[in-house]
């Protein structure tokens, strides 16, 4: 295999995959919110650690404003800790999975939106 060639397959394996949009039929009405950029839907939440995770759809960074939106989820917080592979990060990419520590109790399948927050 040739540098180039070696190059080239070792920047493919380095960027993520483009995430899969999260059709809007999929999201309840009462957890839309219209005109915030939707970050995902809530993959699961950690009692121990209080942090849910999701596969991003937009990038997110500390300081960020987010919002969970479910039947029984109305959540407005800060993004203080962020987690990547495990790793503390300052952002995260579309396509990878976030770790995000919150303030309540949220569900599997809630909606995440980027809001401001003042």
């Amino acid at each position: 295999m040739t540098r180039a060639k070696k190059k080239r397959s070792v920047l493919k394996e380095a960027v993520p995959p483009p995430p899969q949009r999260t059709p809007v039929q999929e999201i309840a009405l009462e957890e839309q919110i219209v005109g915030a950029p939707l970050l995902g839907k809530v993959k699961s939440y950690d009692t121990k650690s209080r942090a849910m995770s999701l596969i991003l759809e937009e990038a997110l960074m500390l300081g960020d404003g987010l919002r969970v939106k479910g039947r029984q989820t109305d959540l407005a917080q800060r993004v203080e800790r962020l987690r990547v592979g495990g790793r503390v990060v300052q952002s995260a990419l579309p396509g990878e999975v976030a770790t995000v520590e919150v303030a309540d109790r949220v569900h599997a399948g809630d909606a995440v939106y980027k809001v401001p927050i003042a």
